[in-house]
């Protein structure tokens, strides 16, 4: 309460208003699999166009996995996901590393400035932040040499720098013969006065060059580099490999104390999370012997410091970065994830546990090729879809989008599905098929990319309360089998969603069932309805939480939430004709005892009648005699 101790006018705002819940949202997905680059470990970024993929885990091209190429299932699904309606999803990169990796369990390529034409004595290493086969990074790096600083001094009595600052690099050129004071310089100031240092020039600045030890025939360029990355292209039917998709960075200082400089913007250790993910490899110089790495001596590691060995940085540096490696196919263990012991970063499907608004999960590729595994790889495929399963079930309001195997018959798929009983789940079947933009060919692929756009397509469009079925899929050229309603009698009652063809209509999703044995959870839209409502109130009541236990509180969470329900009924999203017919809340003494009061609990009991989809349409025909009045 507020105190009041002095006379005069209290002014003071209340509410007589009870809170609001607001509607979660639905829409957003998570993928898990492995893509051509991006990060392993730490979560997962926001994505709300394919172009985003594209900018952080790399293309649609293809995976390479022991050598074997393999389509990219994760890529391909969620370019889907965005072409059927998505709008947002979050991407888990998983990676499991050759055995023989080097480094160690990495995949990573690297080069270094060894195998330039004049190696110099440094060891200037870059190394691809990520692992995979799109780190073969082609990457160079061009000398960029202002006009000359040294000018002469007002009045014409002498010479002096031009436009230095402490830590700038410069590069001098002697036109004399033979060349004096040639080579690369860090910049230090005496005073307010700019001189040049050479790289293992001594600190008591003996060594120093200053303006007036130079003459006319000296050339003082202030040194930076532009760096320029090609990323590796592959693409079947062209040549193998090709670089494209080129990004330049200009301007870069050499001064490695400079944030903005090569060695700070291609660092090991970004300060945020955004350059982390977006630069694509890190610098590092080693001196021999170990010393604190200055301006000249990066300027020297790329392009040499012998003037008689075309020491002038006037030729590119160009690096080609070998030995990213895709890896193997990603088993069990890089789809559960793990925490990093010293970073703390989680991978797989830890990365999305700390995402709120993640509400469909799935991972594209998981079931790829399950029937020509062998017996203890099969094991593993039914290990990671029972580990997706898990997930939704203890995050609780999620679902998770299964996909069926490919090339199986209705047998094989019914025999998949009997592994599987989960509220939380629903299973896809057959693979889509679609005219790939990448090899120009049909391309069959995982239903699950689909179906999470179609989901999210379907809640913003009719509402999550909709059973995301008898809709179209837009990217479908047609089916890996033509499934008839013959077929579909046996798949649908044990919960396996097909897609059909039908003429006139083209290519839909015709199925919405979970692929659980309980009835009362049997239909994709009741769960995730459910799912939304809980959610929803879950959060929108956090407020009430630490208040006085009593019938004040009460009064108000039901008010609250039966606000939140009536305008889910005015909406269309519950049965009834009334209020009274589609809710309840209560919460009072009847849904609590003293021993629940006593003990900090508040229970508050909630009943819906939920839209159920009207999966079989009957329309009841019979002849009508014709009545004659007498």
């Amino acid at each position: 309460m507020p105190e009041y101790l002095a006379p005069g006018v209290y002014v003071e705002e209340t509410s007589f208003r009870p809170k609001t819940i607001e509607g979660v949202s639905t829409s957003t997905a998570g993928f898990v699999g492995p893509t051509r680059y991006g990060p392993v470990e730490g979560e997962p970024e926001l994505l709300t166009s394919f172009a985003d993929f594209e900018r952080l885990y790399g293309g649609l091209d293809e995976l390479v996995f022991g050598g074997s190429r393999q389509t990219n299932f994760l890529a391909q699904g969620v370019r889907a996901f965005f072409e059927e309606g998505g709008k947002r999803c979050y991407v888990a990169r998983v990676y499991a590393p050759d055995a023989d990796a080097s480094p160690p369990g990495e995949g990573r390529a690297w080069a270094d400035n060894q195998g330039l034409a004049s190696p110099p004595p440094i060891l200037l290493t870059l190394t691809a932040r990520f692992p995979g086969v799109m780190g073969n990074l082609r990457v160079t790096i061009r000398p960029r040499l202002s006009p000359s600083v040294l000018v002469t001094s007002a009045g014409g009595t002498g010479t002096q720098f031009q436009g230095l600052k402490e830590g700038d690099v410069v590069y001098v050129r002697d036109t004399a013969s033979p060349p004096q004071h040639e080579g690369y310089y860090n910049v230090v100031l005496h005073g307010d006065t700019p001189v040049l240092r050479p790289a293992d020039g001594a600190a008591d600045g003996s060594d120093d060059v200053r303006a007036g030890d130079l003459s006319s025939t000296h050339h003082v360029a202030r040194l930076t580099v532009d760096v320029e990355i090609q990323r590796p292209i592959y693409r079947p039917r062209r040549p193998r490999e090709r670089f494209d998709d080129a990004t330049l960075v200009e301007d870069l200082p050499l001064n490695p104390a400079d944030p903005g400089s090569l060695a700070g913007y291609f660092t090991e250790t970004p300060s945020s999370r955004v350059d982390y993910v977006s630069v694509p490899f890190f610098v590092t110089l080693t001196l021999s012997p170990p010393a604190t790495a200055t301006g000249a001596d990066y300027a020297a590691a790329l392009f040499g410091n012998d003037p008689a060995d075309t020491g002038s940085p006037t030729v590119p540096a160009v690096f080609q970065l070998t030995g990213g490696s895709d890896g193997q196919r990603p088993g069990l263990d890089a789809y559960t994830g793990a925490v990093h012991p010293t970073t703390h970063r989680k991978s797989g499907f830890l990365a999305l546990e700390d995402l709120d608004d993640v509400s469909i999960v799935a991972a594209p590729g998981y079931s790829y090729a399950y029937d020509r595994l062998a017996p203890n790889e099969q094991a593993e495929v039914e290990a990671i879809q029972a580990q997706l399963i898990a997930h939704c079930e203890r995050m609780k309001y999620r679902i998770a989008v299964l996909d069926a195997p490919d090339q199986q018959s209705v047998s094989a798929v019914r025999a998949f599905r009997g592994r599987i009983d989960s509220k939380w789940a629903a299973l896809y079947y057959p693979w889509v098929t679609i005219f790939d933009p990448v090899t120009e060919q049909e391309l069959n692929l995982p239903p699950s990319g689909f179906v999470s756009g179609i989901y999210a397509r379907n809640d913003v469009e009719r509402g999550v309360q909709k059973a995301p079925a008898n809709e179209v899929v837009r990217l479908a050229v047609g089916f890996e089998y033509l499934i008839n309603k013959g077929q579909q009698d046996v798949l649908n009652p044990e919960g396996i969603n097909c897609f059909r063809f039908f003429e006139g209509r083209g290519h839909r999703l015709w199925g919405a069932r979970t692929a659980t044995s309980d009835g009362e959870w049997k239909y994709v839209n009741l769960r995730r309805y459910f799912a939304y409502l809980e959610r929803s109130i879950d959060k929108g009541t956090q407020v009430f939480v630490f208040e006085s236990n009593g019938e004040r509180l009460w009064d108000n969470v039901r008010r609250t939430i039966a606000d939140f329900l009536f305008n889910e009924w005015k909406s269309g999203r519950l049965m009834g004709l009334s209020p009274e017919e589609a809710f309840f809340v209560r919460c009072d003494r009847s849904t609590m005892t003293q021993n629940d009061i006593d003990n900090g609990r508040l229970i508050c009991l909630i009943g819906v009648a939920p839209l159920r989809p009207a999966e079989f349409v009957i329309f009841r025909i019979g002849q009508k005699l014709l009545e004659t009045r007498g």
